[in-house]
């Protein structure tokens, strides 16, 4: 008598839902979370001119002044939690030590008082920065 063979087949299926479901899932949690990436202060740049800087540079160091004059550091801690000048200096001087190379910014509300934003400068000089850059928004012409 002649033998049978009873092979199994390779079935070569691949069941997709599972996947399908994890998709959506995580749809669901970048729908959500994506509004919540907007970080920072409220601040209304002043429009100047300007050359943007390199963007192949590392994350700068950026101090945000709003209208009221209070001080928000991107560094540290709470980045939307407003500092005083002293926990400024400490700060910027740790991140400065570590990097010294960083690049540190100023973002100062155009509705804030000039001097306001002239102390804070000097409260990063203070830290060891020894260039300070001032973010600004491009001419309304020219976006």
């Amino acid at each position: 008598m002649a033998r049978r063979r009873n092979r199994k087949r390779v079935i070569a299926d691949i069941n997709v839902v599972p996947y399908i479901d994890v998709m959506l899932v995580m749809l669901v949690i970048f729908m959500i979370t994506a509004p919540l990436l907007n970080q920072g202060v409220d601040v209304e740049l002043p429009t100047a001119d300007a050359e943007p800087l390199d963007s192949d540079k590392p994350d700068p160091v950026i101090l945000s002044v709003d209208a009221s004059g209070r001080y928000f550091l991107n560094v540290g801690g709470e980045p939307e939690q407003p500092i005083d000048a002293e926990t400024l200096v400490t700060r910027v001087a740790a991140v400065l030590r570590n990097r010294p190379a960083a690049v540190v910014m100023v973002r100062g509300d155009a509705r804030v008082d000039y001097g306001v934003v002239v102390a804070a400068m000097s409260l990063l000089q203070q830290a060891g920065a020894a260039r300070v850059g001032l973010v600004t928004e491009p001419p309304e012409e020219s976006r």
